[in-house]
């Protein structure tokens, strides 16, 4: 399913999944975040006698202590220590690394104690300071990464982050009891960024993942190796559920502003009940460091992949074969829809079980069995959730009236099936209602209809709905579009019924979206 926006949540941009770290990235450098105590003292110097008993506020008195509940849970937190090679490491391939806010930077505490609390992306530390080249580390050699776990089964299976074990040559752990032991990847999910550990022995200190909801506000506990700084617990709140942080196709993360930093990545969000409700994984920050936004993914997802991965050592995934976007109040007004609820189908692959199964483009996906699709990430998640090979019901919106098709889901593949390119446009012809100068297109594929957008004025109505130069408009109100006349006829033939905006299907480079064209009616 392609990345696509839910309707209700704006994405948070240059968040990277691969990392607690940084607004593009799971590694916070963090150089410029060091702290530093500072005495501060009264202005007047006046000497009282002190009190027998401190007064304590009615407010503080009553603020949890976390005490018991750290020193429970912290003998299952681990540190993961990976011995990695840089080719299999995403983003060695020079320029500004995404998982860095400015690239690769040297390391300004190099050759001090504090270096390796300030390495590179990824929380990597070079082998040797010495004869690094400019991506911080020396050629051709394995570097060292750092991240947290967590033990689930006291037979020493551990979660951890995808991203904290990617190209991983070698992994340990170290134990709060100081014991340093080999780990072997059992399995990854670079979907949910979720990764599998097992270390041999028993008896390893378990915790167990929270079966309830998650509520805004309670309070929670994250533990981990922020900067190699082993056993670190922060404290704060659950700020928001459900976060969509336009990371992939799976967004569904926990908010919290307990402290996330580097080396966080992998380790567990606590309630208060001492239950592990996600795992952290990425935070937003514009200053490399925590700004007390973080997202952890939830305990109910965890549960389900690490069950897959102990399997079978991997995911699976249902797929349909759609391409889909949100339903907006005016592509619900387009669409004859009463509220904007759903999936819309822009485009569907040949052959796939939606193909198949009789969806056709522009039909809303209302329903999966009995639960409602709320957006097109709804749709994503819920689809990717059933197993392969099983049917499912589909009620849609087609033509102003619900229908339902039976589909027989088969397993999503990595394999990426996109519509092929077109060629570029003729003469051009200003529809001057929406701002836009358009052109058939030439020797398109097959003698596909289109109208390229060869000019657009900031200001126009096209503009305002999202249009760019460049776009190709294939089709309005249900019909192809072969000339700028087409287009003029179905804007009109859209505002004879009383429509306000008419239903649009646009190409940009090799995506097709809906949108929804105003036709003058008002």
């Amino acid at each position: 399913m392609p990345n696509m926006p839910a309707k209700d949540q704006a994405p948070i941009k240059k968040i990277s999944r691969r990392s607690p770290l940084s607004l593009v990235s799971r590694n916070l450098v963090g150089a410029s975040a060091v702290a530093f105590c500072v005495i501060a003292g009264a202005g007047a110097y006046q000497l009282q006698a002190a009190p027998d008993v401190a007064p304590q506020s009615e407010t503080t008195s009553h603020l949890p202590s976390f005490t018991a509940l750290a020193e429970r849970v912290s003998p299952s937190v681990v540190s993961v220590r990976v011995k990695a090679d840089p080719r299999l490491i995403a983003s060695q391939d020079g320029g500004a690394d995404e998982r860095s806010p400015d690239g690769n930077k040297d390391n300004p505490f190099s050759g001090t104690p504090l270096e390796r609390f300030f390495a590179g992306p990824k929380g990597l530390i070079p082998p040797d300071p010495k004869g690094k080249d400019k991506k911080g580390g020396t050629p051709g050699a394995p570097v060292l990464g750092q991240g947290s776990g967590f033990f689930i089964s006291q037979d020493g299976y551990i979660v951890t982050n995808n991203h904290v074990v990617e190209g991983a040559m070698k992994v340990e752990v170290l134990t709060t009891e100081g014991r340093v032991l080999p780990a072997k990847i059992i399995g990854t999910d670079a979907g949910t960024d979720l990764a599998l550990l097992k270390v041999e022995g028993r008896n390893f200190p378990a915790i167990k993942f929270s079966k309830g909801d998650v509520k805004v506000g309670e309070w929670v506990i994250a533990l981990g190796n922020p900067f190699g700084l082993e056993g670190t617990v922060t404290a704060g709140i659950v700020s928001a559920r459900g976060r969509d942080i336009g990371m992939g196709a799976y967004d569904n993360f926990i908010q919290i502003d307990a402290s996330v930093n580097q080396g966080n990545s992998g380790g567990p969000t606590f309630n208060q009940s001492g239950e592990v409700i996600g795992v952290n994984t990425a935070i937003f920050s514009p200053s490399g460091g925590s700004v007390g936004i973080a997202f952890a993914v939830p305990a109910k997802t965890v549960e389900t992949i690490v069950a897959q991965l102990k399997e079978k050592g991997r995911v699976t995934r249902g797929w349909l074969g759609v391409e889909v976007q949100p339903v907006t109040p005016e592509l619900a007004d387009s669409l004859g829809l009463r509220d904007p609820q759903g999936a819309l189908v822009t485009s569907l692959m040949q052959g796939s079980p939606a193909d198949k199964g009789g969806l056709l483009r522009g039909d809303v996906v209302l329903k999966i069995n009995e639960g409602d699709v709320k957006d097109s990430r709804d749709l994503a998640r819920r689809i990717a959730s059933i197993p392969p090979q099983t049917a499912v019901r589909l009620a849609i919106f087609r033509n102003g009236r619900r229908e339902a098709l039976a589909v027989k889901l088969t397993e999503l593949k990595d394999e990426s099936k996109l519509p092929g390119g077109r060629s570029g446009p003729a003469l051009q012809s200003e529809i001057g209602g929406l701002g836009i100068s358009v052109a058939p297109m030439v020797n398109g594929t097959g003698g596909a209809p289109g109208l390229a957008i060869v000019e657009i004025r900031p200001d126009g109505k096209a503009a305002d709905v999202g249009l760019v130069q460049g776009d190709v408009i294939l089709a309005a109100n249900g019909s192809d579009l072969f000339t700028p006349d087409a287009l003029e006829a179905a804007l009109r033939n859209a505002r004879a019924i009383g429509k306000y905006h008419a239903l649009t299907l646009v190409q940009r480079g090799a995506t097709q979206v809906f949108v929804a064209l105003p036709t003058g009616a008002r």
